[in-house]
């Protein structure tokens, strides 16, 4: 599938379902403590060095910008799908929203202090996620800080695998390589937290959050 593909197929599926996923989505962390410690801690990171907003990268019905917002951090979204920018919208008519891809961010270089990616990635095809990395180094400021969640391979030495998801194909990554291809463009992991597949009862999947800061 090329890259026009595989956007075009992510983004029709995800418009579809948004009305649905804002519904469940709706209070994410309620049941997620270490998930909700490891975002405030990324927040208050973010907050401290002043380099600028959050962006929330595929950020869906806007559950999580509003969140961060909660937080005390200038927080706004950006997502592939008209369908969830419209949803996000709705729900928190006060925060900014925008569609979007993550291969292009119609943003100026050096803007953000922070980038979160929940998720965002996995839909991607693995010879293409670098196109992704790129992005989120241009528009991170230095000092700034991302939190990058996704599903992890069971072995590490793996580098990704095809998942079925129930919107699109999805894939997990190794978070050693993950790791690695950020540290190609300054963006230095200082903390990860992996929780076992067991923990996951939806996919039996290792879930992975990986904090990282832009030192260049």
């Amino acid at each position: 599938m090329t890259q026009a593909g595989f956007v075009e197929t992510t983004r029709d599926a995800y418009t579809a379902r948004a009305a649905e996923y804002s519904e469940l989505f709706r209070d994410p962390l309620a049941e997620q403590p270490l998930d909700r410690a490891l975002i405030d801690t990324f927040a208050d990171l973010v907050k401290a060095t002043g380099a600028g907003p959050i962006a929330d990268l595929g950020c869906g019905p806007g559950h999580y910008t509003a969140y961060l917002h909660t937080r005390g951090v200038t927080a706004f979204g950006i997502d592939l799908s008209p369908g969830m920018i419209e949803q996000a919208r709705q729900e928190h008519p006060g925060l900014r929203f925008e569609v979007g891809s993550m291969f292009s961010l119609d943003l100026a270089d050096a803007v953000v202090g922070g980038v979160f990616s929940h998720y965002s990635i996995i839909h991607t095809p693995p010879e293409r996620v670098h196109e992704l990395f790129d992005e989120f180094a241009r528009v991170l400021a230095p000092g700034g800080h991302l939190l990058l969640s996704f599903s992890a391979t069971d072995d590490p030495s793996q580098p990704a695998e095809p998942y079925d998801h129930v919107v699109s194909l999805a894939y997990r990554w190794s978070t050693d390589m993950i790791s690695a291809m950020l540290r190609e463009r300054d963006i230095i992991e200082t903390g990860r937290l992996i929780f076992p597949g067991n923990q996951d009862p939806k996919r039996g999947f290792p879930r992975v959050f990986l904090l990282a800061g832009k030192t260049g």
